[in-house]
């Protein structure tokens, strides 16, 4: 995750955490030699629908998409829609390379899908590229599992903090959607805590308390959500709309 200076969106530090796990397979790494050139988001200048797609769509964020699947899911019930995914973790891009593929061979069950050519894939930091879409682009911004960072002197690298608050509500459309998963009690305090300071950008969208314990229609599982379930972890789910 990303270390800044706290209500400045554009101050970063550095990235935390891994770059890089065990080695990949032959075929992720052909995906990452091949494919990932061909939907990665340019290096430099506007992120827009229109440069990425070829014309304009609904554009969705996901910040940290850890294996792609929720990415991959969401994209394959949204054909018409655009997504952007940004993931430090090389590992993790190499999976979400496989989802995108559709290619059963590496994918196993998760690969019977057609090729996602509605997808463009940042390795590495998200604010960065977040940067540089336009204000008022995207329809929705997903931020689901992010590492939790515990202990109170490490808050400062959590997402969810004040400067990347700013500016998703910056790049968000009014109407748009940000949302938001953990399992982790000492993060979704400090998420509540951060938000209720952005009341003014966001309505929560709950109305009761299943709203935010069963995970909504539409919201495909990530595999951080399985393997927190697998535990016996409690899973909160937000949705907050851009005033």
């Amino acid at each position: 995750m990303t270390a800044y200076k706290s209500g400045d969106p554009t101050t970063l530090n550095r990235l935390y955490g891994r770059a890089k796990g065990k080695p990949l397979r032959a075929g992720q790494q052909d995906l990452v030699d091949h494919l990932l050139p061909q939907i990665a988001v340019p290096a430099e200048g506007p992120v827009t629908a229109e440069r990425l797609f070829g014309f304009d769509r609904p554009l969705h964020f996901e910040i940290g998409f850890g294996g792609g699947e929720h990415m991959a899911a969401r994209a394959d019930m949204l054909p018409d829609h655009g997504f952007i995914g940004a993931e430090p973790f090389l590992n993790g891009v190499a999976q979400a390379l496989v989802h995108v593929s559709g290619d059963p061979h590496l994918a196993g069950k998760g690969g019977t899908h057609p090729p996602l050519a509605n997808v463009r894939i940042h390795h590495g930091d998200a604010l960065e590229v977040l940067r540089r879409i336009p204000d008022g682009a995207l329809s929705f911004v997903y931020l689901l599992h992010p590492d939790p960072w515990p202990k109170a002197r490490h808050a400062k690298r959590r997402m969810m903090n004040d400067g990347p608050v700013d500016l998703i509500a910056a790049k968000l459309k009014p109407g748009g959607e940000f949302r938001f998963g953990t399992d982790h009690p000492i993060y979704l305090a400090h998420a509540l805590m951060v938000m209720r300071r952005h009341r003014h950008q966001f309505e929560w969208l709950a109305r009761t308390a299943d709203d935010f314990l069963v995970r909504p229609g539409g919201w495909p599982e990530t595999r951080y959500e399985a393997k927190a379930r697998a535990q016996g972890h409690e899973v909160w789910y937000f949705r907050w709309r851009r005033r």
